[in-house]
């Protein structure tokens, strides 16, 4: 009998045991909620014209998302559509989850029409603006919208909370097919036509045809100030952004806060977002929202606007007081904005720039040519136009690097990307030598050991006088921008003049025209990881390359398994 009990007593003690453990477990695990996307065919009636556009549940600028830092969300997208998509979650992270990011063919294959697949954001220390957008030839022109990473609960920004917040995503607008228009020049082999317009939230605004009444309006209560989250998913285009008669405070960039600046214009290139406060402290009436591009090479060259509407009573201006925006060639309003960007490096917001390097690259960024049979092609002198780095044009698989990565595929890709390019020459000269045009083709990756340090230096190019303010994104990381300057990197002068005490840790950075630009960042995010320029043609001409980071020797430092359900090639 005491045998017995002894025996009902352990059992007793085993499942309380247990008991105790399942609730324990339970309160600790975080439920992770699944949002229904439908990615679809949807009418909109822009510049005098209507046609079908692929959206997100019917919205353009499709849904804004809000989490707060360290959240975690499924969205499960259902392609309705007629194209391939994939979504990418620019900005953040993804520890060790590759399999979540999106570049179509980098990190996943397609999902087909008709086909669905589930994204698992998860998010660490990003905290402010960040978006998402279609990853997939040019369907990101019209498949976009905020990603808004509120502080956690229980904390506040490092800065007066604003009365109000607003996203304002800046977006190109054609009148033809985006996916026709892309699909025509790679098979012609020319320049992609233009946009017909910048929008700001989905309107063009009054300086376009037929859209004056749909104009986006901003109302205002004198006196109080406002948060902007400003996302640059334009297409092409670097953008210039003001609001007349009202100074701007910049605070946040790419998810991480930075020293205020005051300003009276921002300069935001495709793939940036901005935190900007503004206050409401001029006399009643109408202003002008404007932007426009900043460009070496004149692509688009319309202005879009929207109207900060002060609330009360008083006589509208017939017209509203406009801003003076740089000029489109203004190199020293870009340089005179970006050089004072500095990350906020406080107790809360710390920085953790490597100090010591253990992989230095040299990276040449260059607009190219390749040869066509007979010159038969509608580029330059028959030729192809091309783009490359370190003289390497990207050659997108047949199914995804992180597939073949994982599987150990051959053949897919090959892991010699180099650290320097093939040959040396006055980068950002003029006239440079037709010899100078023609890149290699391949898949090729970078393979980077877990927890190294990485320094890249991103060496603007003049070739075929086609020097551009590049915007170079890189996935799965922020990165700290050091130095930049203008003419060829100088690695004895240049290095010494680094700034490793507070550079803003971004995702984004734009090379300026015919200069270069440092990054460092730690490489602790094992995975396939996307680098790329934000300028869709140029990625589109294969201004592309993969690095791919190795595990480390722990479970928590190795990249996760891949989702139960993989889209097929």
């Amino acid at each position: 009998m005491e045998l017995i009990k002894k025996k009902k007593i352990l059992l007793l003690e085993l499942l309380g045991f247990l008991i105790l453990n399942v609730l324990t477990f339970c309160m600790a695990a975080k439920h992770i909620a699944t949002v229904d996307w439908i990615v679809k065919e949807t009418s909109y009636t822009r510049l005098c014209s209507t046609k079908k556009i692929l959206t997100v549940n019917g919205l353009f600028p499709g849904p804004p998302m809000y989490m707060r830092r360290g959240d975690r969300l499924n969205i499960n997208v259902r392609n309705k559509g007629k194209y391939n998509v994939t979504i990418h979650w620019h900005g953040v992270k993804q520890l060790r989850n590759p399999w979540s990011d999106g570049p179509n063919y980098v990190t996943q294959c397609p999902i087909k029409p008709g086909a669905n697949f589930t994204y698992e954001i998860v998010l660490s220390n990003e905290e402010g603006t960040l978006w998402w957008h279609a990853h997939s030839d040019w369907s990101r022109a019209t498949v976009h919208g905020a990603l808004i990473v509120l502080p956690q609960l229980g904390k506040s920004y490092p800065f007066a909370k604003p009365h109000k917040e607003f996203p304002i995503v800046l977006a190109s607008w054609f009148k033809g097919d985006v996916m026709e228009i892309i699909e025509t020049a790679l098979e012609s082999g020319a320049e992609p036509n233009k946009s017909d317009a910048f929008t700001i939230n989905g309107q063009p605004g009054d300086l376009y045809n037929c859209s004056k009444q749909g104009t986006f309006k901003l109302v205002v209560d004198y006196g109080k100030t406002y948060l902007l989250r400003i996302i640059n998913s334009i297409m092409n285009e670097e953008m210039f952004f003001m609001v007349a008669k009202h100074s701007l405070t910049v605070v946040g960039t790419d998810g991480a806060y930075i020293k205020p600046i005051k300003t009276s214009y921002i300069m935001i290139t495709p793939g940036q977002t901005m935190d900007v406060l503004i206050t409401a402290n001029q006399a009643p009436s109408h202003y002008y929202i404007a932007s426009r591009a900043y460009a070496g090479v004149v692509y688009d060259n319309t202005t879009t606007t929207a109207i900060v509407q002060y609330s009360g009573k008083y006589t509208a201006p017939s017209t509203p007081s406009f801003p003076n925006l740089p000029n489109y060639t203004d190199t020293n309003a870009v340089t005179n904005f970006t050089r004072r960007l500095r990350a906020l490096a406080t107790k809360d917001y710390p920085v953790d720039v490597p100090q010591h390097v253990d992989t230095r690259m040299y990276i040449t960024i260059s607009v190219n040519t390749l040869p066509c049979d007979d010159n038969s092609c509608d580029g330059p002198n028959g030729s192809r136009v091309s783009a490359s780095l370190n003289n390497i044009s990207f050659v997108e698989p047949s199914i995804d690097v992180l597939q073949a990565y994982y599987k150990r595929i051959k053949h897919v890709y090959e892991s010699d990307f180099p650290n320097e390019p093939p040959y040396y020459f006055n980068f950002t000269g003029d006239n440079l030598p037709d010899t100078l045009l023609t890149p290699d083709q391949g898949t090729k990756a970078k393979v980077l050991d877990y927890n190294s340090t990485v320094e890249i230096v991103f060496q603007g190019t003049n070739v075929q006088n086609a020097a551009e303010n590049h915007p170079m994104h890189l996935h799965g990381y922020s990165f700290y921008l050091v130095g930049y300057g203008f003419g060829n990197f100088n690695k004895k002068t240049d290095r010494k003049k680094f700034n490793l005490v507070d550079p803003p840790e971004v995702n984004t950075i734009g090379v300026p025209t015919n200069g270069w630009a440092a990054i460092r960042f730690r490489a602790d995010n094992p995975g396939v990881w996307f680098m790329h320029c934000h300028l869709e043609r140029h990625s589109s001409w294969g201004m592309d390359t993969v690095l791919i980071v190795k595990n480390g020797r722990t479970r928590l430092s190795s990249m996760l398994p891949p989702p139960r359900q993989l889209n097929p090639c």
